[in-house]
């Protein structure tokens, strides 16, 4: 492979003007491909298989507005009693009739014929059924339904909109800014000139204008949930400057060896380049290997982003040596900082702390492990769940409609569950519905039960149970089950079939998959990661090591995210939306994306060890010289990492704010404490027994030269102008 890359690398610096042509062209074909077919993404969390959804499809003819959009705009009166005034009513009629007449919309049942009015007479709601699916709402008709209820407005009525159509998610609000600001700021503080801190920020530019123009391109073929655009934009910059970064570090190097740039970019595309690629391999596979929770939207998600590894991959190996031949020697240009990475003889910091490790290798690992222990107990405490309206940030119009119906009705009526009754093979239909209805209302949890909706042959009803307890309550979740635990005997007295469905059922049957999926999928990751890396350093303790330091990274940021946004602690340093579960694909999308990413401090680390160990140095001169080595761009990639997942926690997405969260602090424990800290004190009490291997071993897994011993050993030799094929 690094012979491969070697020749590549050469070939783009010296071809420079076409690569960026390609690039360029590439760029403008997919970006009008987006243009021309991108469709709209989806906010609906379906998961194919669990009873909600396939009760949900079996209704969806004989009940069509259960598959449709629907909102809820909540009238509230400044004092209770107010909405009951004829005044009040006169207006509230006339917007709901107006909010009727607007076009999709099906239905708008007045509040006060169907009784939906608050026991205090302050707050009456207005349910609207579209008559078309949620993804197919446009901003325009959310707008004109808005714009409809003026006459309550006027009338001095508080008006919100909630419900599926107002429950927006992953809304990008440009706090990547800050990210792709902080990571310049490192970049420059790294590397010491505007030149080559610019480089890697245009290439990672350029990889996720093409991978985001793809993926809305497809959007108009194939449904893709909205979080997965946002997922890609996040990775593909965090990999993309990362990626850039250990290349050009390791151009300079051979720049300060006296090459001349084509064959320093071309060994730095080589060497860097084939951890790159070796790197990026690990973090696709992982990301892919999200389809092995069986969740439709998750697989979109993780090939979504997969993409934009795959893309910030080839920028690196192919346009970033050809913008290296654009830079030739003047990649120094516009100083503003003294040369970081020439250390000459001096003793760096990143050495002193090599040393500082190997003296006292059990005492650091000690340290390392009961504070990642600590900070990993609230994991056990994790619950998992579906974002609604009360995850939306304060102030919202769906976090105004979720509160006024919770406080003015009960927190019951924001987790309204559709119990499907099939009477079908009962003697008497509308008795056993009638007996369906009086044994769900005497189950504990249960607060009201909704007058049921028939179809017209009379055979299937809908009946709406309104719990006592809100989406995210425990007590919820249990009542789900509580009623499915009744469809035998409810069978057997009556005649009838049951199933239930709805948003609340839905999210809850979701968050459980997942929930299910975890074990198996970390499995798969687990023994993917020591396939790999046994491959890479031809080491049995290496892997395992390896795949420890990464459970406990996990663990970590899991207690760290539990702790926050599941317990509220740090409420006032980081503007929670709402206190609850976690979102309940966070933990798997955390383990396949921190995955990639530990790996990559992994194999650079402990790379540079091996290649010293190689050299002859003993086993712990060893560890210390491959933490010099890789400290600082180790060190400064993590802090890219950590500034563009942290700048997403500013925003007030209920889903992109506790990815950005358990992403920035997975990568900040794995990078400083686990890469950096037990790697290299576990390395050194290893010794030599960290690079044995069987000899069976040797002689059927293949040499990968990720480091390019071989292709250095042959450079060496030939004439000091002979060239390499290319």
């Amino acid at each position: 492979m690094a012979t491969y890359l070697y020749r590549l690398g050469r070939y783009c610096f010296r071809r420079r003007r076409a690569v960026l042509a390609v690039w360029i062209a590439v760029l403008i074909a997919i970006g009008g491909a987006a243009g021309a077919f991108a469709g709209k993404t989806s906010d609906e969390f379906k998961v194919p298989g669990t009873e909600a959804q396939t009760t949900l499809d079996r209704i969806k003819d004989t009940f069509p507005e259960q598959g449709h959009g629907s909102a809820q705009v909540v009238f509230a009166a400044p004092a209770p009693g107010g909405a009951t005034t004829p005044e009040a009513g006169r207006a509230v009629s006339e917007a709901v009739a107006r909010i009727a007449a607007v076009p999709g919309v099906a239905a708008v049942p007045d509040p006060y014929a169907t009784h939906a009015v608050s026991p205090d007479g302050r707050v009456a709601i207005a349910l609207v059924s579209f008559d078309h699916k949620l993804a197919d709402v446009t901003d325009q008709q959310r707008e004109a339904v808005k714009a409809a209820a003026e006459p309550a407005r006027a009338a001095g009525l508080d008006v919100a909109f909630g419900g599926d159509a107002y429950n927006r998610m992953a809304q990008v609000d440009g706090g990547e800014a800050i990210g792709l600001a902080v990571a310049g700021v490192v970049l420059v503080v790294t590397l010491g000139s505007l030149v080559a801190a610019g480089l890697p920020l245009l290439t990672a530019l350029v990889g996720v204008g093409v991978a985001m123009a793809a993926i809305m391109a497809l959007s108009g073929s194939f449904e893709i949930i909205t979080t997965a655009p946002v997922l890609a934009l996040m990775v593909g910059l965090a990999v993309g400057i990362d990626y850039a970064l250990f290349i050009l570090s390791r151009h300079r190097r051979h720049l300060d060896e006296g090459l001349e740039p084509d064959e320093a970019a071309a060994r730095a595309t080589a060497t860097a380049g084939s951890a790159v690629v070796f790197a990026g391999l690990t973090v696709v596979v992982a990301l892919a290997g999200l389809a092995v929770a069986g969740v439709p939207f998750l697989t979109v998600m993780g090939l979504a982003a997969s993409g934009a590894v795959v893309v910030a991959v080839l920028v690196a190996i192919t346009l970033l040596p050809a913008l290296l031949g654009f830079a030739g020697r003047a990649i120094d240009r516009l100083p503003v900082w003294k040369r970081a990475l020439r250390t000459g003889g001096r003793t760096t910091l990143g050495e002193r702390w090599g040393r500082f490790v190997v003296r006292r290798p059990l005492a650091v690992l000690l340290v390392g492990l009961a504070g990642l222990g600590l900070l990993a107990v609230p994991a056990a405490s994790l619950q998992l769940g579906l974002p609604g309206g009360g995850s939306q940030a304060a102030g919202t119009d769906a976090r105004k409609a979720y509160d006024l119906v919770g406080e003015s009705f009960g927190p019951g009526f924001n987790a309204p569950l559709v119990v499907v009754v099939d009477a079908g093979g009962a003697p008497q239909p509308e008795q056993a519905v009638q007996g369906v209805a009086a044994g769900l209302q005497t189950l504990p949890g249960v607060r009201t039960l909704l007058p049921p909706a028939v179809d017209r042959a009379g055979s299937t009803a809908l009946l709406t149970v309104i719990p006592q307890t809100g989406p995210d309550d425990a007590g919820t979740r249990t009542l789900v089950n509580e009623i499915r635990d009744q469809r035998a005997p409810l069978k057997a007295s009556t005649g009838a079939d049951i199933a239930v469905t709805g948003t609340t059922a839905a999210n809850i049957d979701v968050s459980t998959k997942l929930g299910q999926a975890l074990p198996p999928f970390l499995a798969v990751i687990v023994g993917i990661a020591v396939v790999l890396l046994a491959l890479a350093f031809r080491s049995v303790l290496v892997p395992l090591k390896a795949v420890a330091g990464f459970l406990l990274s996990i663990t970590a940021s899991l207690g760290a995210v539990v702790a926050v946004y599941q317990w509220g602690w740090l409420d006032g340093l980081i503007d929670v939306p709402k206190v609850g579960p976690v979102v309940s694909f966070v933990p798997i999308l955390l383990i396949g994306v921190l995955f990639g990413l530990a790996m990559d401090y992994e194999l650079f680390l402990v790379s540079g060890m091996k290649e010293q160990y190689v050299h002859g140095k003993a086993p712990r001169d060893a560890v210390v010289a491959g933490v010099r080595g890789g400290a600082r761009v180790v060190t400064a990639a993590a802090l890219i990492m950590v500034s563009v997942f942290g700048s997403f926690v500013f925003g007030h997405d209920p889903i992109v704010q506790p990815i950005g969260f358990a992403l920035a602090v997975g990568v900040l424990v794995d990078a400083f404490v686990v890469r950096m800290a037990l790697v290299p004190a576990a390395m050194a009490l290893f010794g030599k027994a960290a690079w044995w291997f069987p000899k069976r071993l040797e002689k059927v897994v293949p040499r990968v030269d990720m480091e390019g011993e071989q292709l250095i050993a042959r450079l060496e030799q030939r004439p000091a102008k002979e060239p390499v094929g290319v």
